[in-house]
């Protein structure tokens, strides 16, 4: 199944970034004019920052929803954010006991989450930079955390195999899936909170009812690899997976086909996130074990572009959620996080 090429609505896929809303949206057949011919561009992504202060690997890298603040965590158990447009260090934040894992800002931008070995899950609030709830109830490592949109809902899951929903408010565990049979490396709500996607060492991809706690839907790849990180794509349709067999997936989980399939770089040991661009132009960004960072084009599957600079495999990646930047940082031998921007976009579309 992972070399199926498959066959998807072109309409569907330049519109991905639009959330679904009805079924007569997804039915409806655009006239055959209503869609401009693509013309192809290539990014000219180039480093614009080089950002140095954790002590060790940097594990997860997040933009602030509006942008102008990009947050780090990694082993040396700190917080750290900076300013996206300049690279000046804001504030460091400080509490975990071990290393943190993943961190999510709440959909307002006013919190982020946390997660960590500590086997904590722990809020922040941004203006204040202090710690306002540790969420205790997971019995391993904690793994990876995501926000619901209305952020009053968090999703955790870890090394104790299972996926925790929390009310943020009471700080409370609302239902614990016992999903997998490995831990859970990845977790994320779709674009109105209704559903839950998650996957793990044991190679399954889980659609989840969020309020029932039903699952939905089990997707497995016929190889069954170890499954890094899964998210939804904006508009929900699809899931993009990326397994430790040096292979990113696109899945329409409706009809649980594997829809592109996007190849060149290398992951086969570590979790590394791939996103989607948030732009315009669409790409599909993924770290590397090669050191490098990959750009696809997320029709054709094409490698438009390959960012060199960093001198480790390059483990967290983020993307800009308005402006073509992609923030992205690497393991021991580097520790740097970098901030590249596409020089191919007006410096007016780059500016806070």
């Amino acid at each position: 199944m992972d070399q199926s090429t498959s066959e998807v609505n072109d309409h569907e896929m330049e519109n991905y970034t639009q959330p679904d809303n009805t079924d007569a949206q997804a039915t409806k057949s655009p006239s055959p004019n209503s869609i401009p011919p693509k013309v192809e561009k290539k990014p000219r992504f180039s480093p614009k920052y080089i950002l140095s202060g954790h002590t060790k690997p940097v594990a997860s890298l997040k933009f602030s929803p509006d942008g102008s603040t990009l947050a780090s965590c990694g082993a040396d158990k700190l917080i750290k954010l900076w300013d996206a447009y300049t690279g000046e260090i804001l504030r460091t934040l400080e509490g975990h006991e071990e290393g943190i894992s993943d961190i999510a800002w709440s959909f307002d931008g006013e919190f982020l989450a946390s997660v960590s070995d500590d086997k904590t899950v722990r809020i922040w609030d941004f203006g204040l930079g202090t710690e306002v709830r540790c969420l205790q109830g997971h019995t391993s490592f904690v793994f990876c955390v995501n926000y619901n949109p209305n952020s009053n809902l968090l999703v955790s899951g870890g090394f104790d195999e299972t996926v925790r929903v929390w009310d943020v408010g009471r700080g409370k565990t609302l239902k614990v899936l016992p999903a997998h049979s490995d831990p859970v490396t990845s977790v994320a709500f779709n674009h109105d909170g209704t559903l839950i996607v998650s996957c793990a060492m044991d190679g399954l991809i889980r659609i989840w009812d969020t309020d029932s706690g039903q699952c939905l839907k089990t997707l497995v790849d016929d190889d069954n690899p170890i499954c890094s990180h899964v998210i939804f794509s904006p508009n929900s349709r699809f899931v993009l997976v990326s397994t430790q067999d040096s292979t990113i997936r696109l899945w329409n989980y409706h009809t649980s086909r594997c829809v592109k399939t996007y190849v060149g770089h290398m992951n086969r040991t570590y979790c590394i996130p791939a996103c989607f661009s948030n732009t315009i132009d669409k790409y599909v960004v993924s770290g590397s074990e090669d050191h490098k960072i990959y750009v696809w084009d997320l029709q054709t599957c094409q490698i438009l572009q390959v960012l060199e600079g960093h001198r480790d495999t390059t483990l967290a990646i983020a993307t800009h959620p308005t402006k073509d930047m992609i923030a992205s940082a690497a393991m021991e031998k580097d520790l740097t996080i970098r901030l590249w921007i596409d020089d191919s976009t007006s410096a007016s579309n780059l500016a806070p």
